[in-house]
């Protein structure tokens, strides 16, 4: 206590004007926070959001289908658990050795909490409550499980555990969409953070090797590669996506015969990805520019082909510079599927506007703004920290932490 005492007083209080100053931000803070708590507890109306709450979840999705996302979400729960508990069963863990350290015991509180006051909040069935605190009980559990005995796993089994989670995306996309003996579910029925989430994960998976490939034919000797990879970027970096978003829902209609066009929802997503993958190509090019020339050189000293060299050597240091960036055009891709709503899909915001619409909760829309802010943060939050993990993973100079 004490050392946290004086840790305070040299960080906030070592001179007058440093007192000054933050005696003046919590005084700030604490009337902003006081204001806030007031109008959420006593003024705002939740009702909005607790008779929308499926809406906002999976918007017009057939209810008696909806057994299937409870199936994907438990898979979900199951395989991020046991992920979690194998990165921390690798033999490169914290120095003290520990599978539960302060970080991962705060996160299992922080689920555990969110499981018993956010169902409550909303006003769920108990029977909907109870499939929550399962879900979280399943994810601890796997996480437990995996954590203490994956180090002992056989080699060949360790290295199919990276296979799970593709062959679950598709198992996913199988189970929302329909099809091998389950109903069909039209793609116009989808909303929602559903919605948002699909659009975003599919073009983050596919904008990446695109990008790649985009950057690579960037910095190519052929001049039709180059050049094309040249435009290709600059004409899509130039255009706003909201035209990029008309024009495809638009042109594409056009130029296919009706049953070969796809579905609007995936028209959108195909744009997404396309539009990232151009700024995405310029992060990862400045990842190769950073990677020095020499390394090149090196390994096709060593006999490794121009090819090989550039996926075992100049790649994967290309991509560990280009992280942070990578990482930030997804969060912003994330973002930009608000814009979704403006082509008449039902996404988070899409939903939002419905709801504000409705005669019953006019008037409502700081609730149902506050709401959509708090599950993009949350989603964004997840991907910045599962970055700043990855690159703590990814530096071969890094010391493992305490925490």
């Amino acid at each position: 206590m004490q050392s946290l005492i004086r840790r305070l007083r040299s960080e906030l209080f070592a001179t007058p004007a440093d007192a000054v100053i933050s005696i003046a931000l919590f005084t700030i803070l604490a009337a902003a926070a006081a204001g806030f708590l007031h109008w959420a507890l006593r003024q705002a109306e939740w009702a909005v959001v607790q008779v929308n709450s499926t809406l906002f979840a999976v918007g017009r999705y057939p209810i008696e289908q909806q057994w299937r996302l409870w199936l994907l979400t438990t898979l979900l729960a199951a395989a991020t658990g046991a992920t979690w508990g194998m990165l921390r069963a690798h033999p490169r863990r914290d120095r003290s050795g520990q599978l539960w350290p302060r970080n991962d015991r705060l996160a299992v509180a922080v689920l555990i909490a969110a499981s018993l006051w956010v169902p409550f909040a909303l006003g769920l069935t108990p029977a909907i409550q109870l499939r929550w605190w399962l879900l979280t009980a399943l994810l601890v559990a796997a996480r437990w499980l995996a954590g203490r005995f994956g180090a002992g796993l056989p080699p060949a089994l360790k290295r199919l555990l990276p296979i799970v989670w593709p062959v679950l995306y598709l198992v996913g996309m199988v189970l929302i969409g329909g099809g091998i003996g389950l109903a069909r579910v039209a793609p116009a029925e989808w909303g929602g953070l559903l919605l948002t989430l699909l659009a975003s994960s599919f073009a983050i998976l596919l904008c990446l090797p695109i990008g790649v490939l985009l950057a690579l034919g960037r910095r190519s000797d052929l001049p039709l590669l180059r050049w094309g990879s040249v435009l290709y970027i600059e004409f899509i970096r130039g255009a706003p996506l909201i035209t990029l978003l008309f024009l495809g829902q638009n042109i594409l209609g056009f130029l296919l015969p009706g049953g070969l066009a796809p579905d609007r929802v995936w028209r959108a997503a195909w744009v997404l990805t396309f539009f990232a993958a151009a700024y995405l190509a310029e992060a990862v090019r400045s990842g190769l520019a950073a990677v020095p020339r020499g390394q090149l050189e090196a390994a096709r000293s060593l006999g490794l082909s121009s090819a090989q060299a550039l996926r075992l050597v100049v790649l994967p240091q290309a991509l560990r510079v280009a992280l942070p960036a990578m990482v930030g055009q997804f969060i912003s891709l994330l973002q930009d599927t608000t814009l979704l709503s403006l082509i008449g899909l039902l996404d988070l915001l899409g939903v939002a506007r419905s709801v504000m619409a409705n005669p019953a909760f006019l008037g409502k829309n700081a609730e149902v703004y506050l709401t959509l802010a708090i599950l993009f943060w949350c989603c964004c939050a997840a991907l910045g920290l599962g970055s700043r993990a990855l690159e703590r993973r990814l530096d071969p100079h890094a010391v493992p932490s305490r925490v």
